[in-house]
């Protein structure tokens, strides 16, 4: 599952530098998350970093990108090879 922001975000800017996979970015009013880059921290952490540190609590799952955590892992493990792959 991929999670979004919603519009109760107060664009605080302690959830984007969180995320070890730079899936969050300042969209046009708020900050969105990318949904192919977030693996809600699966294979980083054991629970959402950016869910931690929000003070709002505006990040819920998004229910147009439900995985399940194998699939979170397997996107990790594509993500990972290509951080890897342009790094040569």
């Amino acid at each position: 599952m991929a999670l979004m922001i919603t519009d109760e975000c107060i664009n605080c800017d302690v959830c984007e530098p969180e995320c070890p996979n730079d899936a969050i970015y300042m969209g046009e009013h708020i900050y969105e998350i990318h949904p192919h880059k977030c693996t809600e921290c699966v294979g980083h952490f054991d629970e959402p970093q950016c869910m931690q540190v929000c003070p709002v609590s505006c990040i819920p799952v998004n229910p147009e990108h439900v995985e399940s955590r194998e699939t979170l892992m397997q996107k990790y493990l594509r993500l990972q090879a290509e951080a890897g792959s342009a790094a040569h």
